[in-house]
């Protein structure tokens, strides 16, 4: 568990050129740290099967405190000199999904009743983000994080669920964007590939209703593009190929528009 903390730290340093004066200013960003989580309230007091360790193991760089970090990570080098850090002026994001948070905030507010003015109960598999933006420490700990550990991350900040123009930007706004990509493949045999307006949404509204968020858009276009991947360049005289919103409904067969000849 210790050569993992180090580890952290020894990414940061690595990534600063080991130059510890700027490392000692970095930001570490944990990811997926709801999967840390305890199963239960209760503290194990045997075997520690849960996460609540590695909980335990981050405590030391989270709070102000001088770590030795050996530069080759590990014990596998005993003789080597360690780095010594100050974890201080690091900032620490820890980031997850915190799937359930939301119905442990709901029975602690218990503002669900009866009547004309009450608020509807959500269905298992539903999320009320609004529920979101009023966590408390107490809600963290029951959901599984240790007090020590709440205590030492004073702001925690709610990130709404991607939207439809939010997944239409992604899909086309970024440098590496997927249908760029897919439009670089394609002019590698000469063809135009033309992903309509409606046929991109749809894409994002795809992604919506399957809840798969980003992630899944590189999914959703293969299935589209797998194909026609393959036969465009045993099509002879293809100029461009249009993906309109039949494509991604319904499945339908990409345009393709053939060059003009004499």
């Amino acid at each position: 568990m210790g050569e993992d903390v180090e580890n952290i730290l020894l990414k940061l340093i690595q990534n600063a050129d080991y130059d510890i004066e700027r490392a000692q200013r970095g930001i570490i960003y944990i990811d997926e740290i709801d999967k840390i989580a305890r199963k239960g309230e209760n503290v194990s007091i045997t075997r520690d099967v849960s996460g609540e360790g590695v909980q335990q193991a981050l405590l030391k760089i989270i709070e102000s405190t001088v770590a030795n970090v050996p530069p080759q990570g590990g014990r596998k080098h005993p003789q080597q000199d360690c780095m010594r850090i100050d974890t201080t002026n690091i900032l620490f994001i820890c980031g997850g999904a915190f799937v359930g948070l939301d119905k442990i905030v709901s029975a602690r507010k218990d503002d669900t009743g009866l009547g004309f003015g009450s608020k509807v109960k959500l269905g298992e598999n539903e999320v009320d983000y609004s529920l979101l933006d009023d966590v408390k420490p107490q809600d963290l700990t029951k959901f599984g994080l240790i007090p020590e550990f709440v205590g030492r991350i004073p702001i925690v900040v709610a990130l709404q669920a991607l939207d439809e123009n939010a997944l239409v930007n992604i899909l086309t706004q970024p440098k590496n964007a997927i249908i760029k990509q897919y439009q670089k493949l394609v002019g590698f045999d000469g063809v135009k590939l033309t992903v309509e307006e409606e046929a991109v949404r749809e894409i994002a509204n795809t992604a919506i209703r399957l809840k798969t968020g980003a992630r899944g858009l590189r999914t959703i276009i293969e299935g589209i593009m797998t194909d026609i991947m393959f036969d465009i360049p045993t099509e002879k005289n293809v100029e461009e190929v249009i993906i309109t919103k039949d494509c991604v409904e319904n499945g339908a067969r990409p345009k393709l528009v053939y060059k003009k000849t004499a």
